[in-house]
């Protein structure tokens, strides 16, 4: 791998001036696209069918003869668990959901969340695990939290997690090393053209508190955040704020009724006196959280706004290995470079496009490399088959294709991955 900056252009990325290389991306990805839209809404219809198929396999095992299978591609690309019924008033939107195989499982406190069915104690997330391709570092890509989903978001920087999770590491090469979340980017306004994007989690005014009750509205306890610090970077069109969380066993008079619909409340709910939310169980954890206040949904940066987008990628990557205000966890060292979670409104346009650029920045050594790299073999390996030889030395390509690969709809405008090579262009003449 290069880690030194360089000013050659590669003749791959040089392509991108010619209308045919381009129109040839846009159509062959998007067409692979629509065979995995395909095949995950047949997962969804084989999973409505499961009893009925258990039922037949049951009557030709009874036979002594094996049932007749045909081969698919739709447990590859099964979006079952964020499907189910229990889960669905978890999406933003109900055509994004992660595919099972990749999504983050958030692991909650003894006797909190709502099980999934798939562990204890775990809770459904519209996240997924995202390794880049060329860069090999690992994310959380996810939606923007809504309110009755921020109390289980924020339990992901409660305690350790394991990265790569044990489901998605195959190289013998590497072994998963327990990491610590610190850093949360966030490409959506929180209000974009009069309708919410995302639901705040931290209160606005350095000092104050927000309390996050748990999601099912059934514990005892609830975490409460509060903004240590907020400072404006406008070279990097973004507001970087400094937050802790803790959790706590909320009191019999902060305990809501369970046909609530609020799930947060602040100090204006209960008076200014904290103490009387509850008791504080722990140490704070504290996290960064940088809000990228110039990209618009659905679209790109404008044209005088793209010169911040470098800056604001080289400033979340410098932080995340920032151990400041690390937690350490027993005798284990922080970990120098943790997963970042990223997320726009949906968790797949703008979080895709930052992410491709971030593994194509890192691969040309305009990021630092990182610090323990997954292998080429930790990456999903696509039942569509490689994209077609003339696009196999477009590394936008590749990296876009292998995105959606681990969640749908990753980079999901034209326009956004024409901004990738632009922003790798303009990176490599500098």
């Amino acid at each position: 791998m290069n880690n030194s900056p360089t000013k050659a252009i590669p003749v791959w990325l040089s392509n991108t001036s010619k209308a045919s290389h381009m129109g040839s991306v846009y159509r062959i990805l998007a067409e692979r696209e629509v065979k995995r839209q395909r095949a995950r809404h047949a997962s969804i219809a084989d999973e409505s069918t499961q009893d009925t198929k258990t039922q037949e396999s049951r009557r030709f095992h009874s036979l002594g003869i094996s049932r007749p299978r045909r081969p698919s591609d739709n447990n590859h690309y099964s979006i079952a668990v964020a499907h189910d019924v229990a889960n669905r008033h978890r999406n933003r939107y109900s055509d994004i959901e992660p595919y099972d195989r990749t999504r983050v499982t958030a692991s909650v406190a003894e006797g909190e969340g709502k099980k999934d069915g798939v562990g204890d104690n775990s809770t459904y997330l519209n996240a997924s695990w995202i390794l880049e391709r060329f860069g090999h570092k690992w994310w959380i890509a996810t939606q923007a939290p809504l309110p009755n989903t921020s109390h289980t978001f924020l339990s992901l920087f409660l305690q350790p997690i394991l990265c790569p999770p044990p489901s998605l590491h195959k190289s013998p090469l590497t072994k998963p090393q327990i990491s610590q979340l610190r850093t949360i980017v966030q490409l959506t306004q929180n209000f974009e053209s009069g309708r919410r994007k995302a639901s705040a989690y931290f209160p606005k005014v350095v000092g104050k508190s927000k309390l996050l009750l748990s999601d099912d509205r059934h514990s005892t306890s609830g975490l409460k955040t509060t903004l240590l610090q907020s400072r404006t970077i406008p070279s990097s069109h973004c507001v970087h704020s400094t937050v802790s969380v803790v959790l706590v066993t909320l009191s019999p008079r902060t305990r809501p009724s369970h046909d609530s619909d609020s799930s947060q409340v602040s100090s204006d709910d209960y008076g200014d006196d904290e103490c009387e939310w509850g008791k504080e169980n722990g140490n704070p954890v504290i996290f960064q959280h940088f809000l990228y206040t110039a990209w618009p949904d659905h679209g790109v940066p404008d044209e005088d706004d793209e010169q911040s987008l470098l800056p604001f990628i080289k400033l979340v990557d410098s932080a995340n290995r920032d151990l400041t205000h690390a937690s350490r966890q027993g005798n284990i060292e922080p970990d120098p470079d943790p997963p970042i979670v990223v997320g726009c409104s949906a968790g797949v346009g703008r979080t895709g496009t930052f992410i491709a650029l971030s593994s194509l920045l890192r691969k040309y050594g305009h990021l630092p490399p990182a610090e323990s790299p997954s292998p080429d073999s930790d990456l999903p390996t696509s039942p569509l088959g490689p994209l077609p030889r003339s696009l196999r030395e477009d590394l936008v390509a590749l990296e876009v294709d292998s995105l959606r690969e681990q969640r749908p709809g990753m980079v999901q405008r034209d326009e956004q991955l024409r901004l990738i090579y632009e922003m790798l262009t303009a990176a490599l003449k500098m």
